[in-house]
């Protein structure tokens, strides 16, 4: 990925920094939750979503241990290796060990180069917090958008 598009994501995913938590929604200053952050990076960056998203629990997957967002990552991001932070990079966690991923934020930089992490969560929003070591063994996976075409 090039470093205009990475700054490009990084941009367009600060521009969420405020909007309120709101579990399935996904409108930018109104609400959203954190795979709504990404369906709303993902608008802006290549204009429609390339699925329609179905309908989820705050649960969802666990009772299951399906792991459907890692699923659909992988079918529409570009899986690169769990590695030093990349800015624009779109990471996955797992909020407890041998759950299921069910998270999703992007990676980003504090101004003084520490990593940080533009993501949305209940009770805060979406937000950019320092990516500290707590967040970091949650990390699951990792992946970048596709180039855009055209």
């Amino acid at each position: 990925m090039t470093p205009q598009m990475r700054k490009e994501i990084l941009a367009v995913a600060r521009g969420w920094i405020g909007t309120p938590y709101r579990h399935q929604c996904s409108v930018k200053g109104q609400g959203t939750d954190c795979l709504g952050l990404l369906r709303g990076v993902w608008r802006e960056l290549f204009g429609a979503e390339p699925v329609v998203v179905p309908a989820y629990t705050a649960d969802w997957s666990e009772a299951s241990g399906e792991e459907r967002l890692w699923r659909a990552a992988r079918r529409y991001l570009v899986a690169v290796p769990v590695c030093l932070p990349c800015f624009g990079d779109v990471v996955l966690f797992r909020m407890r060990q041998q759950a299921v991923a069910k998270h999703v934020g992007i990676l980003s930089r504090a101004s003084g180069g520490l990593p940080t992490l533009v993501h949305a969560y209940s009770g805060k929003g979406v937000v950019e917090t320092p990516l500290t070591q707590a967040w970091s063994r949650r990390i699951v996976a990792q992946f970048e958008f596709p180039e855009r075409r055209g």
